[in-house]
């Protein structure tokens, strides 16, 4: 008999429906008191300890979860994805963000060929072209040492690079590195954010990074062209070829832009967007800034949880059990939301990062056979450094909605403070919150405790916490390069593990498209009405009386309009 095309259709999962309404009986109180069942949900690897013993499951339910995997074929389809197969199959494409961060002597397949020969021959172009920016034997067209990159790109050519990037900037051996240099990313098309990017900037000592597979994205090329136009403005057009540089597969239109095709980094159609920071993506600009033995660092780290994820069985293995858990709080909780909550505010744009890569991946509602999905599939994700989430969203985790949350913390801070008399460090003051929190979550606090704290009684409803609510905590020894590798391939594979056993394609994106075209419908009226006094048609009466409005609101900007560039 066939397998089921549906996850839900499985024992497993049917399993798991009945088994949920069990431990919806259970408070974490009881279940954090058996100190055996604690002991069991603590792995460790490569120094990064994993703690879900917050989590609303027992043992057994642990045991489900690994037999719907079974039930998912999950090894099997995580030795395809290593394999090189073509896992995404809408794209048909195979999906080796691994192969980026694989040692130089690994084997890789792609389409029966080692694809690792060629990542490296272009990290070694990567390496040998920004020691050569660094050391300024590389110069701009007016002679000047070329200290300062803009890196223009969006979604996964921005989001990640810039987790990374901001990560790195107090960790002490990257700054040593980094002094006298500045990294900026330019991602959204408004005007405000070229104004920012360029501010303070001069176009002699600038590098301009374009980063764009096709060199067809809009709102990159619009923003490319500005830029182009800021430095031969001050420079003059031939100073392009020198100040600008190219991450893209498309060389005819690469050279067409007037950088020198020599000059630009591939990367490949198995490395999707928002997978694509450890490509020339990410890697290029960073290397501008710290240099390549810095980001090397942070690819071993990465490669070493891959390593981690491809042979670690289930119950030891750190991304599987963060994907499962996830299962289990939206599938069968009906939790649709987590909180990444990290304890250091080197990771504040860990979560926007994290945003992407799963709302994109997991945000599906058909099947990857294209078989309308009877449950839900995706997590909302948000999160704020702590202890600043503690002061803003906080409030609604503990005593209104359910949320899941991630607690992140870091042994050893990037920069220590000590303060002669005080009680404790800066350090130990912010994890004393990563310490609590949790607890405070799982435990809450009952009537019968506030009662015996002579709280007033009509103040003791609004004072109580019913506590029960679900969290796993992640302990890093360090925030090095090496640790921000691991942190983030740790949430890529979570996320594929989630994908792989939900049975979506994690590796498409076809819900973006759509807005895209009918943005092009609106590009296309704005110009007939600026060009040629055209009258705003074939729009539903909502859209028509907005655009009417932005036109008339707008009338005085000419038809064709001189070069203006932003001034702050």
């Amino acid at each position: 008999m066939a397998s089921p095309t549906l996850i839900s259709d499985t024992e497993a999962w049917k399993d798991l429906k009945g088994h949920v309404e069990e431990i919806k009986k259970t408070h974490l109180r009881d279940l954090m008191a058996d100190a055996e069942r604690c002991k069991s949900m603590m792995v460790e690897f490569d120094g990064v300890l994993l703690d879900y013993s917050r989590q609303r499951a027992t043992n057994e339910t642990v045991d489900k979860l690994f037999k719907l995997a079974e039930e998912a074929k999950l090894k099997e389809k995580i030795n395809r994805m290593y394999n090189g197969e073509h896992i995404n199959s809408t794209e048909n494409r195979s999906v080796l963000h691994e192969a980026l961060r694989a040692s130089r002597d690994s084997v890789i397949q792609s389409d029966g060929k080692n694809v690792v020969p060629e990542v490296w021959s272009v990290l070694d172009k990567i390496k040998d072209f920004s020691e050569r920016v660094r050391s300024g034997s590389w110069v701009g067209a007016t002679g000047k040492v070329l200290k300062d990159v803009v890196a223009v790109g969006i979604g996964g050519s921005f989001l990640g690079p810039l987790f990374v990037h901001t990560a790195l900037q107090t960790d002490p051996e990257a700054i040593k590195f980094a002094r006298g240099r500045q990294l900026r990313f330019l991602a959204n098309v408004d005007p405000i954010d070229v104004a920012r990017n360029i501010t303070g900037l001069n176009p002699e000592t600038t590098l301009v990074v374009v980063v764009s597979k096709t060199f067809t994205t809009a709102e990159t090329m619009l923003n490319a062209r500005t830029l182009r136009e800021w430095i031969s403005a001050a420079l003059g057009p031939s100073a392009v070829a020198k100040h600008m540089v190219a991450v893209s597969t498309n060389l005819t239109l690469v050279e067409k832009f007037g950088i020198d095709p020599n000059n630009a980094f591939a990367f490949w159609d198995w490395v999707g967007g928002r997978y694509s920071v450890c490509s020339a993506v990410g890697v290029f600009p960073l290397s501008l800034q710290y240099g390549f033995s810095v980001v090397e660092q942070f690819l071993k780290g990465a490669s070493s949880i891959d390593q981690h994820f491809y042979s670690a069985p289930h119950e030891k293995n750190i991304p599987v059990l963060l994907g499962l858990l996830s299962i289990w709080n939206v599938s069968f909780f009906g939790h649709p939301a987590r909180a990444i909550l990290p304890y250091s505010q080197a990771l504040e744009k860990f979560a926007p990062h994290i945003q992407q890569v799963s709302m994109e991946s997991n945000g599906k509602g058909v099947s990857i056979d294209g078989v309308l999905l009877p449950f839900e599939a995706g997590e909302i994700d948000f999160g704020e450094p702590g202890t600043n989430g503690q002061h803003s969203f906080y409030q609604l985790i503990h005593q209104g909605r359910v949320i899941p949350c991630d607690f992140i913390g870091v042994v050893k801070s990037q920069q220590p403070v000590y303060l002669k008399g005080e009680v404790v460090s800066n350090h130990d003051e912010l994890m004393s919150n990563f310490f609590a929190q949790p607890d405070a979550l799982a435990y809450g606090k009952t009537p019968k405790q506030l009662h015996k704290e002579n709280v007033p009684p009509h103040l003791i409803p609004h004072k109580t916490f019913s506590g029960n609510r679900p969290s796993l905590s992640l302990l890093l020894p360090s925030l090095n390069a090496y640790n921000i590798g691991q942190l983030l391939a740790i949430y890529e594979h979570r996320i594929a593990v989630e994908g792989f056993v939900w049975g979506i394609n994690s590796f498409d994106q076809w819900g973006v498209e759509l807005g895209k075209s009918l943005a092009t419908q609106v590009r296309k009226q704005l110009h007939a009405s600026r060009t040629k006094g055209e009258p705003v048609e074939g729009f539903n009466f909502s859209t028509a009386t907005l655009l009417t409005r932005y036109l008339e609101a707008t009338a005085d900007i000419p038809a064709d309009p001189p070069t203006l560039l932003p001034r702050i």
